[in-house]
């Protein structure tokens, strides 16, 4: 046969060998019961070719192991890996006796029960194993899980404090396999324990003897000193808790008594025992807690007492909830309702007013409750039609509550209180007042005309506002008012005034710089005619609201502050004296009054002034006896 024949049947054959030895392999690695095949070494024998540690377990353990992790069977090392190329590379397992597996299996009994140190258990049993199988994986690696938990107990051991017990896991721990590293490292804790215990037991004798804290020896110093060796240490830190205890006790106890700054002062000493203890914190919520309920129950008492007027008992009670829980929630809303008391006497801005009478029939003509605020009083020199008595600009706080007149005071009204007093108007002593001629379309002064009249000489209705009441006769309508409901009635202030003709606007009109673009109050309009149609001469382009001369009384819409014909149907009557500018005017919504003054101030524009003069910053003057068809008043009341 040629060469290179025997050659190719060479490696045919060999080939075949191959795939059979490779079949073989495969079969007993994963049907190991189907072929029965004898030990290749004595049991005593180790891995060939392998150098094993004194505990039987091989020195080059990683390197036989490889990546795979064997795991417990019963009784035959099997490798965590069954790809194909594992298969190839390790090869069929090591065969294992009955006498080893029958020893296997009473050591796996006996480690499952937790029977691991006495000669006859589990430690003993599989040292018994690699000394007749001294490469058995399983031995091997159960030695090597349970020295894991001789660390893990040793370590507990000391934790507690149990030196004994320690000692004796550690010797064992020492016996299996393991870390050099990590048994020095445990071995340390060990050695730690031997030095600190007498430490602890000193402390426990302080403990005993009532010296927790203070200068020199004490338990608190023990303790410490203990966690500085021991940093974590249990036994330091359940004394300290213990010398903690009282503090959190005891604060408690503050806070259950509403003594919540004591509290806090004894949360405070014994912060630097335990720093940042879940009990310290526990403690510090609960106090809390205790604060917050607490202060509720105080802040309810303190809206019982506003609800029954008393506003000084419910400010006392509200600054008290306030002092034990300053972020407590309700508070800032309950301040605004013991501000509201104060400034408007519990009444709400914007709500409406009517004091009855208390001795006389009849009731007090309805007011508004104004709200407090600030705004810029006068006119900048920018704006048209600007005057010099309307400045210098200055910010007007009206920080004290009042209501104001929802409308003018009417006919009706004014001639309850003549009636009831038989007063005499200035007018009806002078004998005259002003009136508009429609003949010659001015107002002039006709005999005979009093409040009684309408603008025009006519009777007047008693919807209507009343005209020519002069500043006195305002002022004694005013008293009389005072004197039968109780209450304290007066005119405004000039402040007042604009303040509610703005009601929040700062253009030059109410309701803007310009023409209003629909009929919303009693002023000169284009459209406007009087009854032999007569028109303005001065203005407002495209308006028309249907009155000349004044309207019935809410004729057109209230403002944001609910009040009616601030910006026009009649002026009206406050109760500053005349200046010509607010040089040294008063920065509150107070009147500016000089005792004895002749002259006082007229606000407000009415049915025929010039649209210069409705402008929310315009002002003029009058004498206190003087009496117009075009002005009037309307009544302001402190709360």
């Amino acid at each position: 046969m040629p060469r290179t024949e025997a050659t190719r049947k060479q490696h045919t054959w060999g080939g075949a060998a191959g795939l059979v030895l490779l079949g073989f392999a495969l079969l007993y690695r994963f049907f190991p019961g189907a072929l029965h095949l004898e030990p290749l070494e004595p049991a005593t024998q180790g891995m060939a070719g392998v150098e094993t540690s004194r505990t039987g377990r091989p020195a080059n353990w990683s390197a036989v192991q490889g990546a795979a992790q064997p795991a417990v069977g019963d009784g035959n090392a099997t490798e965590v890996g069954t790809s194909f190329a594992d298969a190839v590379r390790m090869g069929p397992p090591a065969p294992v006796s009955k006498e080893v597996a029958a020893l296997l299996k009473k050591a796996r009994k006996a480690e499952g029960s937790g029977a691991l140190l006495e000669p006859s258990e589990a430690i003993a049993l599989y040292k018994q194993v690699l000394a007749a199988a001294p490469s058995n994986l399983d031995a091997h690696i159960a030695l090597e899980r349970i020295g894991g938990a001789m660390r893990d107990w040793t370590l507990a051991a000391v934790a507690r404090g149990d030196e004994r017990a320690a000692q004796r896991y550690l010797a064992v721990y020492d016996d299996l396999p393991h870390s050099d590293q990590e048994i020095a490292g445990v071995r340390e804790r060990v050695e730690r324990l031997q030095q600190i215990l007498p430490i602890l037991a000193h402390a426990a004798d302080l403990m005993k003897q009532g010296r927790a804290e203070g200068s020199g020896d004490s338990a608190l110093a023990a303790y410490r000193n203990v966690l500085k060796l021991d940093p974590g240490n249990r036994l330091a830190d359940a004394g300290l808790a213990a010398i903690e205890r009282p503090y959190l006790d005891r604060a408690l106890a503050q806070a259950a008594q509403d003594d919540f700054a004591g509290a806090d002062a004894t949360l405070a000493s014994g912060a630097a025992i335990r720093p940042g203890s879940q009990a310290m914190l526990e403690t510090h919520t609960r106090v809390d807690d205790l604060r917050r309920q607490r202060a509720q129950t105080i802040l309810a008492q303190a809206r019982s007492a506003l609800d029954a007027g008393n506003a000084d008992l419910a400010e006392q009670l509200a600054s008290k909830a306030q002092n034990i829980s300053p972020d407590l929630g309700g508070l800032d809303q309950f301040n605004q309702r013991l501000r509201n008391a104060r400034l408007y006497a519990s009444y709400k801005p914007g709500q409406l007013i009517r004091d009855p009478f208390v001795d006389i029939a009849g009731t007090a003509p309805p007011v508004v409750v104004v709200p407090t605020g600030q705004f810029v009083m006068g006119s900048s020199v920018d704006e048209e039609g600007h005057l010099d008595n309307e400045e210098p600009q200055r910010r007007v706080r009206i920080e004290t509550g009042f209501a104001l007149g929802q409308a003018e005071v009417t006919v009706a009204e004014f001639g309850e209180f003549v009636a009831a007093t038989g007063y005499v108007s200035d007018a009806e002593r002078g004998g005259s007042a002003a009136v508009y001629d429609e003949s010659s379309g001015r107002i002039s002064n006709r005999r005979g005309m009093s409040w009684r009249n309408a603008y025009d000489g006519s009777k007047a209705r008693g919807d209507l506002p009343v005209v020519n009441v002069s500043w006195n006769d305002a002022m004694a309508y005013i008293q009389w008012l005072s004197e039968h409901t109780g209450k304290h009635y007066r005119l405004p202030s000039e402040a007042e005034f604009e303040y509610a003709e703005r009601a929040g606007s700062t253009t030059r009109y109410p309701w803007g710089d310009g023409n209003p673009e629909k009929a919303i109050t009693n002023i000169t309009g284009e459209g406007d005619r009087s009854p032999s149609k007569r028109a303005w001469s001065n203005y407002f382009p495209r308006y028309s609201d249907g009155y000349w001369g004044p309207a019935p009384v809410r004729s057109f819409p209230a403002n944001a502050f609910g009040l009616y014909d601030l910006d026009g149907n009649l002026s009206e009557w406050v109760q500053d004296c005349w200046h010509d500018n607010y040089t040294r005017a008063p920065r509150d919504s107070s009147a500016w009054v000089n005792p004895g003054c002749e002259r006082h101030v007229v606000r407000g524009g009415s049915w025929g002034s010039d649209p210069l003069q409705v402008r929310s910053a315009f002002r003029t003057s009058a004498p206190a006896d003087a009496r117009s068809a075009r002005v009037g008043f309307r009544v302001a009341r402190d709360l």
